[in-house]
């Protein structure tokens, strides 16, 4: 395995950094965020591959899966001869995708970001890459127009409700999100203030921190498959159960993907959580 990868490294011309041939016929996505933004912009029957975060729309599904963006293994990528890969800010590992970058085929890093500033330029990002730039900024036209009015929409909330983003709740424990994060970024976009905002990224929450964050309402991922944590398991937690969200029952489930992929999409997943939060009759 180490010599395969040493010979791709050093056989091969590193292009990374240089203009993608927008011709390029075999491309290979990664990231769910990116692969929807082949599929809004129509070029979906160029692509021969995707990740294993890359699951809607469901024709996704049918593409050969490299496996996951975090994890990828530079022999399996390359097995399906990509001509060109659409690779999401933070694929790795870093020397998998040091292999990658070295290969003989264009490699395209479409940036991140939990904003609708960052979707704009990953819709351009990946547009230009593929050589449709007119359909690239007729979207971002589209997705500018839905900001806005999500923004006008939430404008007229007049009390931001405290909301926590709990990405699991293994044997108990409590890992939530803080600042920095995609739950971080929904939440802004929705009208929402995010109930923890002192540390970035996930971390574990004491039950302390829990009951003195005492949020309004409680976040999570609709797993399914009898994957998460139920409803009674969540609010009865001895920590969360003191808090305002559990007494009010206030518990949003969304699915992942949707809420948390910053991609075309997420104007109205903000939208959706922001009904959810304060009612129907948000404009």
């Amino acid at each position: 395995m180490k010599t395969l990868l040493a010979s791709l490294a050093v056989s091969a011309v590193a292009i990374f950094g240089a203009h993608a041939d927008p011709s390029s016929q075999r491309v290979l996505s990664i990231g769910g965020a990116v692969t929807e933004i082949v599929y809004a912009l129509g070029e979906d029957g160029r692509l021969i591959g995707r990740d294993s975060t890359s699951t809607y729309p469901a024709a996704a599904r049918e593409l050969p899966d490299v496996g996951y963006m975090r994890a990828l293994a530079p022999e399996g990528v390359l097995s399906i001869e990509p001509d060109l890969i659409l690779a999401h800010e933070g694929s790795g590992p870093t020397e998998a995708i040091d292999v990658l970058k070295s290969a003989s085929v264009d490699y395209v890093e479409v940036p991140g970001g939990f904003s609708a500033a960052g979707i704009d330029e990953a819709i351009r990002v990946v547009a230009e890459a593929l050589g449709v730039d007119a359909k690239g900024d007729a979207m971002r036209a589209d997705i500018a127009a839905q900001m806005d009015a999500l923004a006008e929409s939430v404008g007229t909330i007049a009390e931001k409700k405290r909301v926590l983003f709990i990405l699991s709740m293994q044997d108990g424990r409590v890992l939530a999100s803080g600042t920095g994060t995609a739950a971080d970024g929904i939440l802004a976009l929705a009208g929402a203030q995010n109930a923890i905002l002192d540390f970035q990224g996930y971390k574990q929450l004491t039950d302390e921190a829990i009951i003195t964050a005492n949020p309004d309402a409680i976040l999570m991922m609709d797993r399914g498959g009898g994957h998460a944590a139920d409803s009674a398991t969540v609010l009865g937690h001895p920590a969360l159960a003191a808090t305002q969200a559990a007494k009010d029952g206030a518990l949003i489930r969304m699915d992942g993907s949707y809420l948390l992929g910053f991609g075309p999409r997420t104007a109205d997943a903000a939208l959706d959580l922001a009904k959810a939060l304060y009612g129907n009759d948000l404009r």
